[in-house]
């Protein structure tokens, strides 16, 4: 999620300064793309894209936000192009919403939440200083890395990026259906790996 400028990061569309972009930005866009998709060429081309769009946009740089801001949304962009590009590929007519489908059962299908016969073990991450774990979020990241390409585009953009649920379907091009059949089979697929990798 984009975080809210602060006024003093606001800055005036003339000041912008592209000569400093790559040494106060690119660590933090590349890590932002990394976070978001498999392959870390892909992330670097990205930010030189995001570097370049924004050359060719600094006119249409109004200064509501920060350069930052500015940067990571027109990141942010390219990277639905990505999920949608990688999406397309999919037959997601093949993702389909049959209620024989064993694991179905997962979540209450009024809120999305896990059943209590069903509820992950826990993790042993609830305390604050566990969360900032580096090997938690190192197998974390692994195991997002395991899910197919389509799934890890719905998946972050619901949950790390936090878009709406619509927003995503139209950007990807799925239905609403697929949508909740992707979600719950990327955190199936989440739980499996974490209690098998981190438990």
């Amino acid at each position: 999620m984009l975080q809210k400028d602060s006024e003093s990061d606001i800055v005036d569309k003339k000041a912008i300064d592209p000569h400093h972009w790559v040494s106060r930005y690119a660590d933090y866009l590349y890590s932002y793309a990394a976070s978001r998709i498999k392959d870390q060429n892909l992330a670097r081309d990205l930010v030189q894209d995001t570097f370049l769009a924004a050359l060719e946009r600094r006119e249409k740089f109004e200064g509501r936000s920060s350069e930052k801001t500015w940067l990571t949304s027109i990141l942010r962009n390219k990277l639905i192009d990505v999920y949608r590009s990688r999406s397309s590929g999919f037959d997601t007519h093949g993702v389909h919403t049959d209620i024989n489908v064993p694991d179905e059962d997962f979540f209450n299908q009024d809120n999305g939440h896990w059943n209590d016969r069903h509820r992950p073990a826990e993790l042993g991450i609830e305390t604050h200083d566990a969360l900032e774990n580096k090997e938690f979020e190192r197998i974390l990241k692994a195991c997002m890395n395991k899910l197919p390409a389509l799934w890890l585009s719905v998946f972050s953009m619901k949950h790390i990026d936090e878009e709406r649920s619509e927003l995503i379907c139209k950007q990807l091009k799925i239905s609403s259906s697929n949508f909740w059949v992707i979600i719950h089979r990327s955190k199936v697929s989440l739980r499996s790996c974490l209690q098998k990798n981190w438990i």
